[in-house]
C-alpha cells in the first residue's frame, strides 16, 4: 500500500491564522470604539487598521490565488483557505456600518 502524505502549501496555514487574528483585532477595536464612542483616536486607529488589514490580506489573497493556479492538486485546500480569508470582508463592512450608525434597513 502506497503511503501518500498530503503536504499542503505553507501559506495555507498562515492564511487561516491571519484571518482569525484580523477578525480578533477588528472585533477588539469595535468593542473599544463602542465603549468610548467620543474617542476619535480609537476611530482613527480602527480606520488605519482596516487599511493595513486590506493590504496584508490582499497580498496573501493574491499569493493564494497564484498557488491555486500553479498547484492543481491542492486546489480544494487552497480554495477553502481563500474563502476563509475572504470571510472577513462582509464582517468588516458590518463593523463599519455599526461604527458609523448606518442603517441599511430604513423602515
Amino acid at each position: 500500500m502506497k503511503n501518500s502524505k498530503f503536504d499542503p502549501p505553507l501559506q495555507g496555514k498562515f492564511s487561516t491564522e491571519l484571518a482569525i487574528i484580523s477578525f480578533a483585532i477588528g472585533t477588539f477595536l469595535l468593542i473599544l470604539q463602542k465603549m468610548a464612542p467620543d474617542n476619535f483616536n480609537i476611530l482613527f486607529i480602527g480606520l488605519l487598521y482596516v487599511q493595513f488589514a486590506i493590504l496584508v490580506n490582499g497580498i496573501l489573497f493574491f499569493n493564494l490565488a497564484y498557488h491555486f493556479i500553479i498547484l492543481p492538486k491542492h486546489r480544494e485546500y487552497i480554495g477553502i483557505k481563500i474563502l476563509i480569508l475572504l470571510a472577513n470582508i462582509p464582517i468588516t463592512i458590518l463593523y463599519i456600518l455599526i461604527v458609523f450608525n448606518i442603517n441599511l434597513l430604513k423602515f
